[in-house]
């Protein structure tokens, strides 16, 4: 099952399904597996604070993602973990690359959804390697590679 949080109104002003693609981004990412996911779409302010406590990083990013601790309670899928993304860097993210704002929140969830399922890009044959799962799911869900040379910074 997939949860969407909408903390920060700005997400649904800029973006009025933003729920529905996050879930279906999810949805996609997680395929076959089941468990729980979290999705909170918030403000810049928290993600800094949840990045400056957790990651010792004290800016916003994007995407933060949280793996839950490995416990299943009988009859339920197990909860994978949590992503937290800030509106204001997602925005911005999107628009100096080019990308719809749906389009690269539905990246950045599937990119937040595979780091939940143990997916890492610390070295240059993990980071391909993700990089290329990101492309099929959302090949699948109609968005253009987030890759390509013409759409980066």
């Amino acid at each position: 099952m997939i949860e969407v949080e909408i903390e920060d109104e700005a997400w649904t002003a800029a973006l009025a399904d933003a729920a529905a693609v996050a879930s279906r981004a999810a949805t996609a990412a997680l395929g076959a597996v089941e468990g729980d996911v979290v999705v909170l779409l918030t403000d810049d302010a928290t993600v800094r604070e949840l990045n400056a406590r957790f990651r010792d990083k004290d800016r916003p990013t994007n995407v933060l993602s949280f793996p839950a601790a490995e416990m299943t309670l009988p009859g339920r899928a197990p909860h994978l973990g949590d992503l937290v993304l800030a509106f204001g860097v997602c925005a911005a993210e999107a628009g100096a690359q080019g990308k719809t704002l749906a389009d690269h929140l539905s990246h950045l969830t599937v990119h937040g959804v595979l780091h939940l399922l143990g997916r890492d890009h610390e070295i240059e044959a993990e980071a391909e390697e993700m990089e290329a799962e990101e492309r099929s799911i959302l090949a699948t869900l109609g968005v253009a590679d987030p890759y390509r040379a013409d759409v980066q910074p």
